[in-house]
This record gives structure tokens, sequence and C-alpha cells, in this order.
């Protein structure tokens, strides 16, 4: 089952912390987000500008080759995966993936249909598309299962 998505659209960096503050708004009560879209399509950068309006104060870095960083912000703990490199779903398992998912923390994910199987109940879909000119569009619905 699925809400009506939400459409956004923006062209440049300077519309980030807009986005990032408005996907906050839909998504307060949803602490687990997974970001769907092709390589470079802006998911990292975006996850950057979502821990920076909540607060983290540390560099954000893409967790390609640790799979998962955590950070710290005002009101508890960012976990950000990127399972890009990940083979099977049982190296997710092996990482304590779904007590990530049940800490009620945000756990922002990258590459997440290479764990389909193990996604939560409720989740936050971020489906991140490039347009010719450059332009990105964003489909955000709260998906239940």
């Amino acid at each position: 089952m699925t809400n009506h998505p939400d459409i956004l659209q923006f062209s440049g960096l300077e519309e980030l912390p807009a986005i990032s503050s408005q996907l906050l708004q839909i998504g307060k009560d949803i602490p687990v987000w997974m970001f769907r879209g092709q390589m470079g399509a802006g998911k990292t950068t975006l996850i950057k500008d979502l821990c920076r309006h909540l607060g983290v104060t540390v560099p954000v870095q893409s967790p390609t080759f640790s799979i998962v960083n955590e950070y710290e912000h005002e009101d508890g703990l960012v976990y950000h995966f990127d399972f890009y490199r990940i083979k099977e779903e049982s190296e997710a398992l092996d990482l304590g993936v779904e007590e990530y998912f049940d800490s009620g923390d945000f756990c922002f994910v990258e590459w997440p249909d290479r764990i389909a199987s193990l996604w939560p109940e409720e989740y936050l879909l971020l489906e991140l598309m490039v347009e010719e000119s450059g332009a990105r569009v964003m489909r955000i619905s709260r998906q239940v299962r």
C-alpha cells in the first residue's frame, strides 16, 4: 500500500536546503528512508544536506566501503547506508541492518534494492531521476507493506 506520491523538482544545489526542510517535514515520523536513483543522481549529496539540516556537525561521507556511517545530531543518531557493494542480503543481516531499522533513529539507505527482502514494514521511498537538462525530479511516497 502506498499513498499518493509527492513530486519535487529542483535544478541546483542552492535549492537543497529548502528541499531538505520539506523532506524532513514529510518524513519526520518515518525513520527509514530508501533512496533510489542512478549513479550520480544526487543521493549522497541530498543525504549530506539532510544531515546538515538535522544538526550533524561532522563531515558526512558516503559509506561505500564501510557500508554504514553513524552520525550524531541534535535529537539522536543518523545511520547512512550504502549497499552498492554488497553481493548478498546476508551481508546486510550480518551487519545488523534490522536492528538499525528498528532503532527509531533515521536510517538513510542508498541502493536499497540490494536488500529488498529486508525492508521494514514502513518506510519513505525517494526516487531521484535526472532529466536531460540536469534538473532532478524526486518522487516521494510513504510505503507500508
